[in-house]
C-alpha cells in the first residue's frame, strides 16, 4: 500500500536514509519542509506487511515532475518496492499532465540506473559533482506527453 507520508513515519524515514545513504541522508529538517512548506511535493510511504518497505518524494512543478528522492529499505529491497514507488511517482505525473518526470541519480548506482532505464527513464546529462563527495549524478528523464491516466482504473 502507498499512501501520504505523515510526521510519524520520520523516525523510520531517518533511519533508512542513514542505511541507505550513510554519506549523505537528509535532515529531519528537509523532511519537515518537504512535509509542510515545500507547495510542489508529494511524500509517500510504501507499506508491506504493516511495515516501511520505501519512500519516494515527488514534486509537480506546473508540467514537470522530478523524484527528488527515493528508497527503499535494504530489508525490502529486490523484490519491486522500487518498481511500485516509481510506476506511483509516474502515476502521479501522468495524473496530473506533467509533460516529462526526471531524476538524478548516482552515476554509481547500476541497480537504479537498471530499474530506471527499464522504465523508459533515458539519460540525457551528466552533473559533474553533484553529490557532496564529488559524485557525478545522471540527469535521467522520461517522456510522458500524450500519455493519459485513467480516472477508472488508476492507470
Amino acid at each position: 500500500m502507498i499512501r501520504e507520508m505523515m510526521d510519524e513515519d520520520l523516525p523510520v524515514i531517518l533511519g533508512m536514509e542513514k542505511e541507505l545513504f550513510p554519506e549523505n541522508p537528509w535532515p529531519e529538517d528537509q523532511y519537515h519542509y518537504e512535509l509542510h512548506e515545500n507547495p510542489f511535493a508529494q511524500v509517500f510511504i510504501l507499506e508491506k506487511d504493516g511495515r516501511t518497505a520505501g519512500y519516494a518524494d515527488l514534486w509537480i512543478l506546473y508540467d514537470q515532475a522530478q523524484i527528488a528522492n527515493i528508497g527503499v529499505s535494504k530489508e525490502f529491497q529486490r523484490q519491486g518496492c522500487g518498481q511500485e514507488l516509481l510506476q506511483h511517482c509516474i502515476r502521479e505525473a501522468v495524473r496530473l499532465n506533467c509533460e516529462n518526470i526526471t531524476l538524478e541519480v548516482r552515476i554509481d548506482n547500476t541497480p537504479a540506473i537498471t530499474l530506471y532505464e527499464k522504465n523508459d527513464f533515458i539519460n540525457a546529462a551528466v552533473r559533474r559533482n553533484y553529490y557532496e563527495d564529488g559524485t557525478d549524478a545522471y540527469l535521467m528523464i522520461k517522456p510522458l506527453g500524450g500519455l493519459e491516466y485513467d480516472d477508472n482504473t488508476g492507470n
